[in-house]
């Protein structure tokens, strides 16, 4: 009795994969979703075979970036860092520091820590998007960070608001701990707007500002990983965003397009997240252990109860 070829089942999934990377494009799929539909393709082998999943998503993942830079509204960021600038610098650079010892203490590898200390610490995917090729971080270490990040990020968007309600914080008060907690800017936003108009704007406008620094963290880290056998490089996608950053202050009448890349860019992100999940299998998973997660939760736990002790002091 002849056996089915298996390819006559592996077409389909190939299929699978390709319209679910299309379907990542539109606004019912998530960031966190993408990331999952990505591990689960991974599971049933649904990744066709030629398809290097992690070095297209180093790629899209710069593009998306650069286009992220267009909806930085360089006026509102620099006067919310100006406003905010000491709160801003300790916890970035508070949470790196953190992260890199709690890293050595996990025993984990430097990379991967760093990583999550940047999600951490500034805009969660985003940042490990941009610092990731910094450092020349492989598409493990990026996955394991990613899935780290967004797992925290999820629990907080629900969590924040009720543990705001029960502290009785103001509307300024939880805008600005939402913006330093929570690692996401699409997670900030969807908890502050369920606290409160004056909340959403605050935490918005401050999370923008935070933004700003992927920029100095990027050329640091590059700085601090550079090995002694390779000059330090500079990625041309962050001397991009600085530049796109620029063109969208500059050409303020050009508003509408420089929304609808900005828009394209953040659907082109969750579909890089689906990419990167596709990298993610529970061999991975089980290899890399509880310590990608324990370094995650000691950062996120600490930066979120020191931050609520200070504005409520």
């Amino acid at each position: 009795m002849s056996h089915p070829s298996p390819k006559l089942f592996s077409r389909p999934l190939h299929a699978l994969f390709w319209l679910t990377a299309l379907a990542c494009l539109l606004p019912l799929i998530s960031s966190p979703m993408a990331l999952v539909l990505g591990i689960v393709a991974a599971s049933l082998g649904a990744i066709p075979q030629g398809v290097n999943t992690g070095a297209l998503a180093k790629k899209l993942l710069a593009l998306s970036i650069v286009g992220l830079g267009f909806g930085i509204q360089l006026d509102q960021a620099i006067e919310a860092t100006r406003a905010g600038l000491g709160v801003i610098v300790v916890t970035i650079f508070g949470t790196l520091l953190l992260g890199t010892l709690m890293a050595r203490a996990l025993k984990l590898d430097s990379k991967t820590g760093h990583l999550i200390a940047s999600g951490t610490a500034i805009c969660g995917g985003s940042a490990i998007a941009a610092v990731a090729p910094a450092i020349d971080a492989d598409s493990r270490q990026v996955s394991l960070a990613l899935a780290t990040v967004f797992v925290l990020n999820s629990v907080a968007l629900f969590l924040f608001p009720a543990i705001g309600h029960l502290l009785g914080l103001s509307q300024e008060q939880f805008g600005i701990w939402s913006a330093i907690a929570i690692h996401d800017t699409s997670s900030v936003v969807g908890a502050a707007g369920a606290y409160g108009d004056q909340a959403l704007i605050t935490a918005t406008t401050l999370k923008l500002a935070r933004a700003l620094w992927i920029i100095p963290v990027a050329f640091i880290s590059a700085l601090a990983f550079r090995s002694h056998s390779r000059k330090l490089s500079v990625p041309m996608f962050i001397l991009y965003y600085c530049l796109a950053i620029g063109v969208a202050h500059l050409l303020p009448q050009m508003a509408p397009i420089w929304e609808g890349v900005f828009w394209a860019s953040k659907r082109l992100l969750v579909v890089c997240l689906f990419l990167i999940g596709c990298g993610i299998t529970a061999r991975r998973l089980r290899e890399a252990g509880p310590r990608p997660l324990m370094l995650g939760v000691g950062l996120w736990l600490t930066i979120s109860s020191l931050s609520l002790l200070y504005l409520l002091a």
